[in-house]
C-alpha cells in the first residue's frame, strides 16, 4: 500500500495566522474558513476539482485588505503541497488543464520541476469579481509556485466576468495539480533523467 501523501503546516505573522492541513489522495473534502468568503469559495473548487481533502483556518488583517491572507494562505498550501509530495517518486509531474467558465476559457500548466516560477498572463484592464481584486489571484498563484517550487503558467485566453476569470483559473489550477501530482505505475522512481526532482 502506498504511503499516504498528507501534510499540515501552521504559521503565524504579525499580519495573519494560518492552520492548514490537506490529503492529495483525498476525494475533494473541505472545511474552509479564511474570513473571505469569495476567498473560501474559490479554495473550495479548488479542493473539489483537484480530489485534495483541505482543512483550512486563517484569520488576517482583512480590515487593512485581503492581501496578506490571500497571500500567506498561498504560502501554507505551497509548503504543504510540496511536503506531501515527498520525494515526487512515480508522479506524472506535469499537468495541464483548460477550462472553461461560461464566456470564460483559461489554460493552466505545472511542472513539478523545483524550479519555482510563475508566467501569469492576462490581459490589462482584466476585470476583477465584484469582492475580489483580480491582482490577488495572481498573488496566490505565486505564492504557491514559490512555495511549493513548481513551474506554473497561468494564461487567460479570453474572458468578461470577473468571478468567471477568477474561477476558471482556481479550478484549472486544480486540475492541473491533481495530473501533475497523480501517481502513474509506469513512472520508475523519479521523472527526471536528473534522477531528483
Amino acid at each position: 500500500m502506498s504511503a499516504a501523501r498528507t501534510a499540515s503546516r501552521s504559521r503565524a505573522t504579525a499580519e495573519t495566522r494560518i492552520e492548514l492541513s490537506l490529503d492529495l489522495d483525498g476525494s475533494g473534502a473541505s472545511s474552509i474558513d479564511t474570513g473571505i468568503p469569495f476567498f473560501d469559495h474559490m479554495l473550495t473548487l479548488f479542493s473539489r476539482h483537484g480530489l485534495i481533502d483541505l482543512r483550512l483556518k486563517a484569520e488576517g488583517d482583512i480590515a487593512v485588505d485581503f492581501h496578506h491572507t490571500v497571500e500567506d494562505t498561498g504560502i501554507v498550501l505551497g509548503d504543504c503541497l510540496r511536503e506531501a509530495l515527498g520525494s515526487k517518486a512515480g508522479i506524472r509531474r506535469y499537468g495541464c488543464a483548460y477550462l472553461p467558465m461560461d464566456e470564460t476559457l483559461a489554460r493552466v500548466v505545472v511542472d513539478l520541476s523545483n524550479r519555482p516560477h510563475l508566467e501569469f498572463r492576462a490581459a490589462p484592464g482584466t476585470p476583477s469579481a465584484p469582492n475580489f481584486p483580480f491582482t490577488l489571484v495572481e498573488e496566490f498563484c505565486r505564492a504557491v509556485a514559490s512555495n511549493l517550487r513548481a513551474n506554473i503558467h497561468v494564461e487567460l485566453l479570453y474572458g468578461r466576468d470577473g468571478h468567471h476569470i477568477a474561477e476558471a483559473i482556481f479550478k484549472g489550477l486544480a486540475r492541473a495539480l491533481r495530473d501533475a501530482c497523480e501517481r502513474d505505475p509506469r513512472v520508475i522512481g523519479i521523472p527526471s533523467t536528473k534522477e531528483a526532482l
